[in-house]
């Protein structure tokens, strides 16, 4: 049974930071390649951040310079290290896994910031 958990979120200022983690289980981790979602009310779940098997990673320019991902794969866990963080990066955020046809879901941690 594959389980993807995340934990990390809350309420932070704006320009604060917060450290998101998603401890993965049941699949063969190193070779997933793994990303974080986010989803705020009444818009569609966007990627922002994605991390590969050889690690290269790829953000979108709304992230970019403030968002970190990273993963140890000896912990089977993916990281987010969210920085200068802003009242628009509200959002529940979700942990993906993907391996060919195969994708993954965690259930999703809420991110609030405040102004």
């Amino acid at each position: 049974q594959v389980q993807l958990v995340e934990s990390g979120g809350g309420l932070v200022q704006a320009g604060g930071s917060l450290r998101l983690s998603c401890a993965a289980s049941g699949i063969i981790f190193s070779i997933n390649t793994m990303g974080w979602y986010r989803q705020a009310p009444g818009k569609q779940r966007e990627l922002v951040a994605g991390i590969s098997s050889a690690g290269y990673t790829n953000y979108p320019d709304s992230v970019k310079g403030r968002f970190t991902i990273s993963r140890d794969n000896a912990k089977n866990t993916v990281y987010l290290q969210m920085n200068s963080l802003k009242p628009e990066d509200t959002a529940v955020y979700y942990c993906n896994a993907a391996f060919g046809r195969y994708t993954y879901w965690g259930q999703g941690t809420q991110v609030t910031v405040s102004s």
